[in-house]
């Protein structure tokens, strides 16, 4: 029987053991269930990584957006109790000054008071020498009695001519001629008498009078000292005089402050030589125009000084009381902005800088009067930056605290 050749290659399976059949059944399962785990924690750390990134991203995002966002400091305006009344210095003066002047020429005879003294009007103060005047008095007067002979005589003619002239023994002519002398020769009477008393009145000014009852505050002559006539740069000031009885006193209110400046108002003066006492004064008249330079209206103040306890020239505080429709508020100087549009500050409004132009009143050195431009609801950002603008987001760091006035 033959043998196929290729049955020798055929091989038998060997013998399995059944134990061993069942564990490669179980190792399969586990090891596809150990690779499904492995890979399920592996995409768990995989997500979870992400999303901690993504978290830190929007972390980061969020710090930046809020770093980017100032954070201010505010104050809310404070009304302004002390602008019930506003406090101006001013400069005393007296209610009449005048420097006197020698109408005539001559010299010093006498002099009869000195500084400090009071004196009353028409009350005799010098004499002057002036032989000149005195000689051409004289002559004057003796030029005035030649005319009223001559007048007299002019008189006698023209009677005479008249009377004459009725009976037909003169001409009409010859009468006319002595009547127009008569009218010449009373002219020249006038005309002397004038000069006499322009003479007499130039003699009269050798005797230097006060114009006015006050108080001589400077003498400049003494006796033999030669004097020109007149006030100008050849003339000499003989006295200077003043009248304290009532004083000036001129003040510049600011215009913001002008309806306080009402004629017929009172208003109060303190002195630094009169410490805890004030003088009572009268606005007596301003201006009616508002200064383009300083932008202040020129006001009048008059304090009585009966005892004369007030000093021209004596600096003083002229206090004002404001009619009660002027508002304000104060906030702190650093609040202020000063840019070249104007005086500003910044004010968070919906949660953004908003910069308000702002008009002040006085200066309390740390803090500042505001007359426009604010509301008492509003908060001011303390000490803003010189790069802030209208629109900027900012944040406010603590609750709004109440200006000090």
């Amino acid at each position: 029987m033959a043998t196929d050749p290729a049955s020798e290659f055929v091989t038998t399976p060997e013998p399995t053991v059944p134990g061993e059949r069942q564990r490669s059944a179980r190792v399969g399962p586990a090891l596809l269930f150990g690779l499904a785990v492995a890979t399920g924690i592996l995409g768990l750390g995989i997500y979870s990584a992400v999303r901690a990134r993504s978290a830190a991203d929007a972390t980061l995002e969020s710090t930046t957006a809020d770093a980017a966002v100032s954070v201010v400091n505010v104050v809310s305006p404070t009304a302004s109790a002390s602008t019930q009344e506003i406090r101006l210095p001013g400069t005393t003066q007296a209610f009449t000054d005048a420097p006197l002047f020698a109408r005539t020429s001559g010299y010093v005879k006498a002099w009869y008071f000195d500084i400090g003294a009071h004196v009353k009007q028409g009350q005799l103060l010098a004499e002057i020498e002036s032989p000149e005047v005195d000689q051409q008095l004289e002559q004057a007067r003796a030029d005035l009695e030649t005319a009223q002979a001559n007048l007299r005589q002019a008189q006698i003619t023209a009677d005479r001519w008249q009377a004459l002239l009725e009976t037909d023994s003169v001409s009409k002519q010859e009468t006319d001629q002595a009547v127009s002398a008569l009218s010449a020769m009373k002219a020249t009477v006038n005309s002397n008498v004038a000069n006499v008393r322009r003479l007499e009145q130039l003699q009269a000014f050798e005797k230097i009078g006060a114009p006015f009852d006050g108080i001589i505050t400077a003498r400049n002559v003494d006796i033999g000292a030669l004097i020109n006539a007149g006030s100008n740069t050849s003339g000499r000031e003989l006295f200077h005089m003043t009248a304290i009885h009532t004083l000036r006193v001129f003040v510049a209110v600011p215009e913001v402050y002008s309806r306080a400046a009402r004629p017929g108002s009172t208003a109060t003066l303190t002195l630094d030589e009169f410490p805890g006492r004030s003088f009572k004064g009268t606005l007596v008249r301003n201006a009616n125009a508002i200064d383009l330079t300083s932008r202040t209206l020129l006001v009048e103040v008059d304090v009585d000084n009966p005892s004369g306890e007030l000093l021209p020239g004596a600096y003083v505080f002229v206090h004002l009381k404001l009619p009660e429709q002027i508002a304000s508020a104060t906030v702190p100087a650093n609040t202020l902005l000063f840019r070249a549009e104007g005086l500003q500050v910044g004010v968070v409004r919906d949660g953004r800088a908003q910069l308000v132009p702002v008009t002040i009143g006085r200066d309390y050195g740390t803090t500042v009067e505001i007359v426009a431009g604010l509301q008492p609801t509003d908060q001011v950002i303390v000490a803003p930056s010189d790069s802030l603008t209208s629109g900027t987001p900012v944040r406010i760091a603590a609750a709004p605290a109440r200006a000090r006035p």
